[in-house]
């Protein structure tokens, strides 16, 4: 009774804050509502703030990434996640929120260093010879710099106090809404909001275990050791722990900073194909990707290698899905709508229901309207709402994480395209998918295949023969009862 009444208000002061920025129920959308319904947006958006500093009235979704930069963290977090899923909310609301800020006012230097002591049981001086006031600070945790008992200077990531009941009490709120909200329509209830609010409630519980973002920098930097150019920072495991994360220093220049670029002698050209490398070579051949790879998490260091930092947010695909979606985006750029229809097919995206000619029909009215724009002209979340457009009338399944890394292909040609407007990204990711393919069913990868299959058969091996010995008595059994069935009839 208690916590119904408690999401009850905690739902009331959010309607409250999204109506202040007309982002409850949108003017927009009223059209599509029952009359009782645009009457009460009509009222929730007398007062709303509306317009952008230069007078222009700012989008749905511009409007709901500011109501959420007001709110709790995880409104931010809520945001974040519905950014990613363009599928759902549409490309147009998902690039706005991709824009959201996630920033927060800092907690004192004071609750940091009482949550470092509490962490490691001893006091800070036995860790950092010197902890600076917070740097950076964000929904879910804050930054700052330290020095280390043996000379390292480090980041210090720290959980915001009393943050897991806090985000714990607003997912009961979320979760709750979401009942409501799939009970409306059958509509509603096919978006899947209470699995929505799931999905994302599993995926707030690994950002505040500071463990899992140090497990991902970890893994991402075995995968990228032999990577030219990149640097992902090193963890300090002695000094990391659930609510705390100790990892390098790294002193560089944001890629969005073009005046420091350009002082550092910095090609803007090429750090934009490096970022789109880099990012291919993550999903496509390794298949563990950086999925927060926008202007803030990029960096030059003093050697001029891009940096990637914050893996809070990390995206993985398997072998199967790498080799599919690599083929797919080849379909693309080499005009193979046949091939790339069929692999969307054998893949199982879309249903085997479907024809394969018509579905390259679509595609090609997807492709061909590319070819030949010049490279400022060709928006990439046009060209994936266009495709998820025509796959939808196809009946196909939108996997999490194709969806997932389809929104990192867009942040990421926004910052190239930012460091360099001519860039073109089929041509950039060329190399690196064919590279892809090639790992994928080359005579390396065949052969690794061809030594799986063997292993498995000879795990089998021994269990031959019971197994031959049960199919046998199933056979003996299905036979008897065949024998008794016809005796009977008779």
């Amino acid at each position: 009774m208690f916590d119904a009444a408690a999401d009850c208000l905690r739902l009331l002061a959010a309607g409250a804050r999204l109506s202040r920025h007309d982002a409850l129920i949108p003017a927009e959308f009223a059209g599509h509502l029952p009359a009782p319904a645009r009457l009460f947006g009509a009222l929730t958006r007398v007062g709303a703030n509306t317009k952008a500093a230069d007078g222009r009235r700012l989008r749905p979704g511009e409007r709901l990434a500011a109501a959420f930069e007001k709110m709790s963290p995880a409104y931010v977090k809520l945001g974040q996640f519905m950014a990613t899923r363009p599928d759902i909310v549409g490309f147009d609301m998902a690039k706005d929120l991709g824009r959201l800020q996630d920033r927060m006012p800092a907690f004192s230097r004071a609750d940091a260093v009482a949550e470092i002591e509490r962490s490691f049981g001893r006091p800070l001086g036995e860790n950092f010879i010197d902890f600076s006031e917070p740097i950076a600070a964000a929904s879910i945790a804050q930054v700052h710099q330290a020095t280390t008992k043996d000379g390292r200077k480090v980041a210090v990531k720290v959980l915001r106090p009393r943050i897991e009941p806090e985000v714990a009490a607003e997912f009961r709120a979320f979760s709750r809404a979401a009942r409501l909200i799939a009970g409306l329509s059958p509509t509603t209830r096919r978006m899947e909001p209470v699995k929505f609010i799931d999905t994302l409630k599993a995926a707030a519980a690994v950002e505040l275990d500071l463990r899992m973002e140090a497990a991902a920098a970890s893994a991402l930097k075995a995968d990228l050791k032999d990577a030219p150019g990149v640097r992902i920072p090193e963890i300090v495991w002695p000094l990391t722990a659930r609510r705390v994360l100790t990892l390098e220093w790294i002193d560089a220049t944001p890629v969005s900073d073009f005046a420091a670029l350009a002082a550092k002698g910095v090609d803007r050209k090429r750090l934009a194909r490096t970022i789109i490398t880099v990012f291919l070579t993550q999903a496509l051949i390794k298949g563990f990707f950086h999925a927060d790879m926008h202007q803030g998490n990029l960096m030059i260091d003093e050697e001029g290698r891009l940096a990637l930092v914050d893996f809070g947010i990390m995206g993985r695909l398997d072998e199967t899905t790498r080799r599919t979606f690599a083929e797919i985006i080849h379909g693309f750029i080499t005009r193979d709508y046949h091939r790339t229809a069929k692999v969307h097919i054998d893949a199982g995206y879309v249903p085997k229901t479907h024809s394969v000619d018509a579905f390259a029909q679509a595609l090609r009215a997807v492709g061909e309207p590319l070819f030949g724009l010049s490279a400022d002209k060709v928006d990439m979340s046009r060209v994936l709402q266009q495709l998820f457009d025509v796959t939808a009338l196809f009946d196909m399944h939108l996997r999490p994480e194709l969806v997932l890394l389809q929104r990192t292909m867009v942040t990421v040609e926004g910052v190239a395209r930012a460091l360099d407007p001519e860039i073109n990204m089929w041509e950039a990711a060329t190399p690196v998918v064919r590279g892809a393919i090639a790992e994928a069913i080359g005579p390396r990868r065949q052969i690794e295949r061809l030594r799986d299959a063997t292993q498995k058969a000879l795990d089998i091996a021994p269990h031959l023969p019971r197994y031959v010995e049960l199919i046998a008595a199933a056979s003996e059994r299905v036979s008897d009862d065949a024998i008794s069935a016809s005796q009977r009839a008779t």
